[in-house]
């Protein structure tokens, strides 16, 4: 049971954690992330496994993480609430070519990583030449040109 506890209490944990970080934070994975990553799934190895390194208790703690991770998709389905507390709503960065400067600082996004998105999905190449601009649940950020 101490292993079960154990799993939960990690998995919330990591999902505040994330969820905190920002959107951002999981769709771009720069190296410096990945060695964050690494380094994470490290120090909290010890607080899952404890003194018992068994196999069964391996499984155990494996099975807890996945059927959070079931439960959760199955709670998000039902219940908006839910959903955009674990996953948030979309953001609208620029609105007809102006930058909503406080959303892109509370999001941690620049105007170069909307401008980076707009070349990838529409080769453009000014702010003024974007309608909408919105960062996605996922992380992503989505373009919509300005007509014309």
């Amino acid at each position: 049971m101490d292993s079960i506890i154990r799993a939960l209490c990690v998995y919330l944990f990591l999902l505040v954690l994330f969820r905190i970080a920002g959107k951002r934070t999981l769709a771009e994975v720069s190296t410096f992330d990945a060695v964050l990553l690494l380094i994470i799934s490290e120090a909290i190895q010890q607080a899952l496994i404890g003194n018992d390194s068994s196999m069964t208790n391996a499984f155990v703690v494996v099975a807890t993480l996945v059927g959070c991770n079931l439960l959760f998709s199955l709670l998000k389905r039902r219940s908006g609430p839910i959903d955009r507390a674990v996953e948030g709503v979309p953001i609208v960065l620029v609105k007809d070519g102006e930058l909503l400067r406080e959303r892109m600082l509370k999001e941690r996004v620049d105007e170069d990583d909307v401008l980076h998105a707009a070349r990838l999905a529409h080769g453009l190449t000014r702010i003024e030449q974007i309608r909408y601009a919105i960062l996605e649940c996922r992380g992503g950020i989505t373009i919509i040109p300005r007509e014309g």
